[in-house]
């Protein structure tokens, strides 16, 4: 299995635009809390559980898991962030039928174009997912990564990921320039 650093890095080669990391900052959290809008319905009741159980439940703890076996901090924050949307994701497919619908399949849709706007118009590359479907999972835990790095978590980790990826840049061309130099 690839290591954080490894899967971080094949993910970043793919997002090296500002605009484009910026994009997916709007983007991947929409898609993610539509994923758990959609999938709080059904729910299943247990006597012994003090909360439903859900599609919504089993596929984010999963992801959290690979997160884990990933790194122990990244998958703690990554838990704290998957409750929060399935809060909101049970709340949301509480209410009626078109409203739960609504909001999830608005939000998936918008985030989906949040993303491509952003690989098309800047970053002028295919989707990392389009390779790799680990870049499914992988997204999540690079914004919440590239959000860390921005308050100094983990240099060492950013400058390892930037090794491998090359550093971010405003405009593709003079990242081109850059690169032939």
């Amino acid at each position: 299995m690839r290591t954080l650093t490894d899967q971080l890095a094949q993910y970043a080669a793919y997002h090296r635009d500002r605009r484009n990391i910026a994009t997916h900052f709007i983007g991947i959290p929409m898609i993610v809390l539509a994923l758990a809008v959609l999938l709080s319905r059904p729910a299943w009741t247990f006597a012994a559980r003090p909360f439903a159980l859900s599609p919504a439940w089993v596929l984010l703890g999963l992801v959290v898991v690979y997160y884990f076996v990933l790194d122990v901090p990244l998958g703690l924050m990554m838990t704290a962030v998957s409750a929060l949307c399935i809060a909101c994701g049970m709340w949301l497919a509480a209410q009626s039928t078109v409203a739960w619908l609504a909001s999830g399949i608005g939000l998936f849709v918008v985030g989906w174009v949040f993303q491509f706007v952003g690989h098309a118009a800047y970053e002028h590359r295919k989707p990392a997912f389009v390779d790799d479907l680990t870049g499914l999972l992988i997204g999540p835990l690079f914004v919440l990564a590239e959000a860390l790095f921005a308050f100094g978590w983990r240099p060492r980790l950013r400058a390892a990921i930037e090794a491998k990826a090359g550093p971010t840049h405003l405009d593709a061309g003079r990242a081109a320039t850059q690169r032939r130099s």
